[in-house]
């Protein structure tokens, strides 16, 4: 990549867009949309790190590993593991009936799980936001 804090800007600017989207989802009650968009949030945030750091292509949708892949460079994101895991949670079940063992996604998450995925999904955009500058 030529220009890693440019792509990384890119990155978290969408990081920053869906985390703002979540918080209208939960507001307007959608609360399975609101946790992927966090999950999702998160993972740009720290696709942004990967590309700041000089990555040319980041695959992956684990925030875990995407953690992973940036903790040692950052030893600051070693705290956000648990919410890390948390949202790795949301990735598939939130979207899709056959991800969850009965009901549907619209119909199983809560206000309680949007308002923590939110909190922790913030916590990734916020010192994406303070690393990249």
């Amino acid at each position: 990549m030529r220009r890693p804090k440019l792509e990384a800007q890119r990155w978290l600017a969408q990081a920053r867009s869906d985390l703002a989207f979540a918080e209208l989802g939960l507001r307007e009650g959608f609360h399975a949309q609101a946790c992927f968009m966090c999950q999702q949030a998160a993972e740009k945030a720290l696709k942004a790190l990967h590309y700041l750091t000089g990555a040319r292509v980041v695959v992956g949708h684990s925030i875990v590993e995407l953690l992973a892949g940036v903790a040692p460079r950052h030893p600051q994101l070693r705290a956000l593991g648990e919410a890390a895991q948390q949202l790795d949670q949301f990735y598939v079940p939130t979207r899709y009936p056959n991800g969850l063992p009965g009901g549907v996604p619209a119909q199983v998450f809560s206000r309680a799980q949007a308002e923590r995925a939110l909190e922790d999904a913030r916590q990734f955009v916020e010192s994406a936001e303070t690393i990249v500058g």
